[in-house]
C-alpha cells in the first residue's frame, strides 16, 4: 500500500492536499479495474496538536478558509510514508514557519526514511527551514521569489520552472502545479497508461507537460553521454523518420547493444521507448492544434499505419486520438463575439 500524508497547518490551501488525493485515489481504483496493479492508496492528514505552539485552528482540521478536513493525527504521529505533501501558504507563511519550527524534525525524519516530499508554493519556505533544501534547486510561489532568495541563499532558486525535482525532493510553484506532479508520480507507480487516462478525467484541457514545466535533477537531457546527446538529437530532430537501432548505433561509431546500454543508463529508456515517447508528444500537440486528420496526423509522427498509431496512442495516453482530440479541445476557453 502506498502511504501519503498531507500536513495541516494554519491558512493552508485544502486544495493543495485534495486534489492530489483524489487524482490518487482514483488511479489506484482505474489500475484495480484494469487489473494492472492492486497497490491502493491510503490517504492521511496530520495535524499540530496543541500543547507544544499556541493553539490553531488545526487542532480539528478547520481551515481559515472554513472548511473542515478531518484530521488522523498528531504530526508527532507521523512515523513513516511514501508520499508527504506540504501544502501551500494563504497570506502569511513566515509565521507558519515560526509555529511549525518544533515539528520541522518530523519532516526531517521522513525524508530521511526515503520518503518523496513535495512543498507547495510557499511551503517550500518550510523545506528550507528544515535544511532539507541545502544545495538542492526549488522553486516557490512567485510572490515570494525576493524573499526567498534572501532569506535562503544556500538554495538555487529557479524562477523560470514551476516545478523543481532533487532526488526525492519536489517543489511546485502554485495548487495548479501539484495536479501536474501528480500525475507525474501516478506514472511512476502505476504507469504511463493509468497517469494519461486520469489526467484525461481531471484535466481534459491541454496542460504543460511536467518534463517542459519542471526543472528535474535527472531529466532525459541532463546527462554527460554526448553520444547519447547526439542520438537523442538526431531522434528529436527527425521524429517522424524511421530510425532503425543499427542505423543509430553506426551514427556514432557504437554497436546497438552499446548504444542501447548506453541510452539506458543516461535517460532511464531504451531508445525505441524515447522515439515512440517524441512521437506521441508530437502527436497530442497535433491533435489539439490542427484540424488534421487523424490518419494523416499517425503519418505524419512516423507511424507505419493508422491503426498502428490508434493501438500505441490508446496503450500510453489511455484513449484514441478521437477520443482524446475531442477531450483536449472539450474545455477550451475562447472570446467569442455574438452579434447584437
Amino acid at each position: 500500500m502506498y502511504e501519503v500524508a498531507g500536513l495541516l497547518y494554519p491558512e493552508a490551501l485544502a486544495t493543495s492536499l485534495t486534489l492530489p488525493a483524489e487524482i490518487l485515489r482514483a488511479s489506484a481504483q482505474l489500475s484495480r479495474a484494469r487489473r494492472s496493479h492492486t497497490q491502493p492508496v491510503r490517504v492521511r492528514l496530520f495535524g499540530v496538536g496543541k500543547g507544544v505552539v499556541e493553539p490553531c485552528a488545526t487542532d480539528q482540521g478547520a481551515l481559515d478558509s472554513g472548511l473542515q478536513l478531518g484530521v488522523d493525527a498528531d504530526i508527532r504521529q507521523l512515523d513513516g510514508c511514501d508520499l508527504l505533501i506540504l501544502p501551500a501558504i494563504w497570506r502569511h507563511p513566515r509565521r507558519v514557519y515560526r509555529r511549525l519550527q518544533p515539528f520541522l524534525d518530523v519532516i526531517r525524519r521522513v525524508h530521511d526514511d526515503g520518503a518523496i516530499i513535495c512543498s507547495v508554493g510557499s511551503a517550500s519556505g518550510l523545506l528550507a527551514e528544515a535544511g532539507l533544501l541545502d544545495g538542492r534547486v526549488a522553486t516557490t510561489h512567485w510572490q515570494d521569489f525576493a524573499r526567498f532568495e534572501a532569506a535562503y541563499p544556500a538554495v538555487q532558486l529557479k524562477r523560470r520552472h514551476l516545478i523543481t525535482q532533487s532526488d526525492r525532493v519536489y517543489c511546485v510553484g502554485s495548487v495548479n502545479s501539484i495536479a501536474d506532479f501528480t500525475v507525474h508520480l501516478v506514472g511512476r507507480w502505476y504507469g504511463d497508461a493509468i497517469a494519461r487516462a486520469v489526467e484525461s478525467q481531471f484535466s481534459p484541457e491541454a496542460r504543460q507537460s511536467f518534463a517542459a514545466a519542471a526543472f528535474l535533477e535527472r531529466a532525459p537531457s541532463a546527462h554527460h553521454d554526448a553520444l547519447v546527446r547526439d542520438t537523442q538529437d538526431r531522434m528529436e530532430a527527425a521524429p517522424e523518420k524511421p530510425h532503425r537501432l543499427e542505423d543509430l548505433a553506426a551514427s556514432v561509431g557504437l554497436s546497438a547493444r552499446s548504444l542501447g546500454r548506453r541510452f539506458r543508463q543516461a535517460t532511464g529508456r531504451a531508445p525505441m521507448q524515447y522515439l515512440r515517447d517524441l512521437r506521441l508528444q508530437e502527436a497530442r500537440a497535433l491533435l489539439q492544434n490542427s484540424d488534421l486528420g487523424v490518419a494523416e496526423i499517425g503519418d505524419r509522427c512516423g507511424f507505419a499505419s493508422s491503426s498502428r498509431f490508434a493501438q500505441v496512442f490508446r496503450e500510453h495516453v489511455g484513449m484514441s486520438p478521437r477520443a482524446y482530440r475531442a477531450a483536449v479541445r472539450g474545455k477550451r476557453f475562447a472570446a467569442i463575439s455574438e452579434p447584437s
